[in-house]
């Protein structure tokens, strides 16, 4: 789940000219202990909140800029439960960003360093206004579908009290059946190394969901992650749409893609249906367009849990079926 708030809300930018020098980047490590103190007291129990769905107080906590937003905050928190339900919190990250020096609302990037200088990590915010704000990390420890949090933090010197505020969240799960995004990062190399390339593609889509709960922030693992991706010939990247051969029929697949809707990991595959409307003849299509996908990846049985239908008619996908993959002939 991914939200976003009001016009300053984090993005992942592909060509956008940014503001980046009048900013800067601390990471945990070397804020100051007031700042560092403070902002993980502040995102403990934000992220607590969250745990234990606790509204009140997170729209009390709300940033006045994005107070509107509260009902599609409230939503997210309330997809979230069964990604965290069980965990404890435990912060991972804590990204101080100041952009005080700012002379007015810019895309802005902020390029993170540790104290050595040898990793990087690169911080992405779309229209942000002159200020403080802070990115936080988080995990639903011992939740078993491993929850993450993403939090974004802004510092409030509107009110009588200046305290960080929510400005914005995104809840991610970590685990598919046990497995984390490590996991299926090497799986995808073993595959990789096999030469089978659309098993291995979508390892690594999975490996990248499940390894960071937002979308505007870039490390080195990711970027080696999108290069060896990257690299995987005949792989999906460019394949769609596709026909497939199955017997006398041919069926059109639009796309196929990571799709955790039951919070599994399974592969959604989106193809033009026939224009059947009878529901027992567009389960039975369906099937037919899932098992002949299977024939041709039959690598796909062994690592993802099942496949999604979606069935095309007048350029609209509606889901039609999800089946494990020992159900699928």
């Amino acid at each position: 789940m991914r939200l976003c708030f009001k016009n300053w809300a984090a993005l992942l930018l592909l060509s956008v000219p940014l503001a980046g020098h009048a900013v800067t980047c601390t990471t945990q490590a070397a804020m100051l202990p007031l700042d560092r103190d403070a902002l993980a007291s502040a995102a403990g129990r934000l992220s607590v909140a969250v745990l234990q769905q606790d509204m009140t107080q997170l729209q009390a906590a709300l940033l006045p800029a994005v107070a509107s937003d509260w009902d599609g905050i409230r939503g997210a928190v309330e997809q979230a439960a069964p990604l965290v339900k069980g965990g404890q919190v435990q912060l991972r990250s804590l990204y101080l960003l100041d952009a005080s020096n700012l002379k007015a609302t810019a895309d802005t990037q902020f390029f993170c360093s540790n104290q050595s200088g040898s990793l990087t990590v690169t911080i992405t915010m779309h229209a942000l206004p002159p200020g403080r704000y802070a990115v936080v990390l988080a995990d639903a420890a011992g939740a078993p579908l491993g929850g993450q949090l993403g939090l974004i933090l802004a510092w409030d010197t509107a009110s009588s009290s200046p305290a960080w505020r929510l400005g914005g969240l995104s809840v991610r799960q970590g685990s598919f059946d046990g497995h984390d995004g490590v996991w299926f990062w090497s799986r995808a190399r073993e595959l990789a190394h096999a030469d089978l390339p659309w098993a291995a593609w979508y390892c690594y889509e999975a490996a990248r969901s499940l390894l960071v709960p937002v979308d505007f922030l870039s490390s080195p693992n990711l970027e080696k992650l999108g290069q060896e991706q990257a690299l995987l010939k005949n792989s999906p990247s460019e394949a769609f749409p596709y026909s497939l051969p199955d017997g006398s029929r041919t069926w059109k697949i639009d796309a196929i893609h990571l799709d955790t809707s039951l919070h599994q990991a399974d592969l959604g595959v989106v193809y033009e249906s026939a224009g059947v409307t009878d529901p027992a003849a567009l389960r039975t299509e369906a099937t037919a367009v899932l098992s002949a996908v299977l024939k041709a990846q039959p690598t796909f049985r062994e690592t993802f849990h099942g496949l999604w239908a979606y069935a095309v008619k007048d350029g609209k996908p509606t889901p039609v079926i999800e089946l494990p993959m020992a159900q699928i002939p």
